[in-house]
């Protein structure tokens, strides 16, 4: 009963997104500070353009809390709660999905429910077409996040060095092109976000029984479930850059190795990192990009507001202008970033349509008709169990 008068007592405090001129007037003067990765100096950047916006334009100060991992200010939160703090949080926006999110919603850790899809640009969001602004990682949204971003598994190579016509389509078939070339690939080391989404990849295309994914991990029979997976990495991981003795810390490290020709083949979870890579001139433009034939690994990420933040209509002001045309236009843009938008196109007015229309996506992001399907991600508790068990087996020291 008192946590339900607690959080009772939170929520009743919580800006109402559908009175949005009383949103925009508490906004005014706040500071958000805004949790996010901050391991891409591309993000990073147009994190910086946001927050001159949102400043200009409404009154509101982003502070970009650059972290490692999200679980560093979940942590914040949890620990926020346990000592009774109710307002006035160190976290006023956090990047979430996944894992992080089914935990914050777990433990009572958000805002209250439905702000989500009440915001002004929320309009342009169609779920019907885009069902992951709903469901995140299986688990209902409930408009206790804001849809930011579109991510989808997409792998890439140097076209100088390997023609794409010798590009594996498959798991089996990475592995197969791993025995032929060995040292010239790796992932990053879990939990690293991009490493475990290859683990996912991989536990999809191999596990016996896909249904089993959508629903919590049972313990008693994990260790048959996944034998399949594990059976797999043990075969790779010999055949891997440093024979497997040791692994890039992240993404950009990983791509770095592909910069400087130590492995051949890399991923990302986004269509269009490749393009973006190359403007920044990062890779060179020689690089392109393939996927796998029956599918990879797609999701939406998000932005939520903890049940403390000192600054709720700030982080809504924030998500909201997140969630526009102009912004998401801005960060689909390879030469900004390159995330593609969760808007609907069709729902835009026409002024957007074109702003989106002229967007150069680049020589090496594959068009729409060419991603092939998207595979849904399996439920929270499969991905903690799986990055325990990886770690056992395979972890090392960074």
């Amino acid at each position: 009963m008192a946590a339900a008068l607690w959080a009772g007592a939170a929520f009743a405090a919580d800006p109402d997104a559908a009175d949005w001129p009383s949103v925009l007037a508490q906004a005014k003067g706040e500071i958000v500070y805004f949790n996010a990765w901050g391991g891409a100096e591309n993000i990073n950047a147009y994190l910086d353009w946001a927050g001159d916006e949102v400043e200009k334009r409404f009154g509101v100060k982003l502070v970009h809390v650059k972290l490692d991992d999200t679980a560093q200010a979940v942590a914040t939160i949890v620990a926020e709660k346990a000592a009774g703090k109710v307002a006035g949080g160190a976290v006023d926006l956090i990047w979430i999905n996944g894992e992080n999110f089914s935990s914050m919603k777990a433990k009572g850790l958000l805002m209250s429910p439905g702000w989500a899809e009440k915001l002004p640009n929320w309009r342009y969001v169609d779920p019907d077409a885009t069902p992951t602004v709903r469901t995140d990682f299986t688990v209902p949204v409930e408009g206790l996040e804001s849809p930011w971003g579109m991510a989808k598994l997409v792998f890439f190579h140097d076209s100088a060095r390997t023609p794409a016509a010798t590009m594996p389509g498959s798991a089996d078939e990475l592995l197969q092109w791993a025995r032929a070339h060995p040292g010239r690939f790796t992932y990053p080391q879990p939990p690293d976000f991009s490493g475990s989404s290859f683990l996912k990849q991989v536990l999809l295309e191999k596990i016996a029984d896909k249904s089993l994914l959508q629903k919590p991990v049972v313990e008693a029979t994990f260790a048959d479930a996944a034998k399949p997976l594990f059976d797999y990495l043990d075969e790779l991981n010999p055949l891997m850059w440093r024979a497997g003795k040791a692994f890039p810390k992240n993404y950009p490290a990983m791509k770095q190795l592909l910069a400087d020709s130590e492995v051949d083949i890399i991923f990302a979870f986004n269509p269009a990192e490749a393009s973006s890579a190359i403007a920044a001139g990062e890779l060179p433009d020689t690089v392109r990009s393939f996927v796998f034939k029956a599918g990879t690994l797609a999701n939406t990420h998000f932005v939520a507001v903890p049940f403390n933040a000192a600054a709720k209509a700030g982080a809504l002001v924030v998500a909201d202008f997140l969630l526009s045309p102009e912004a998401q236009a801005h960060k689909q843009d390879p030469k900004v970033w390159g995330d593609p938008t969760v808007l609907s196109i069709a729902k835009l007015p026409e002024a957007d349509k074109a702003r989106f229309a002229a967007l150069d996506l680049g020589v090496a992001t594959l068009p729409p008709s060419e991603l092939g399907p998207a595979l849904d991600e399996p439920h929270p508790s499969w991905m903690e169990r799986i990055e325990l068990e990886w770690a056992r087996r395979y972890g090392v020291a960074q």
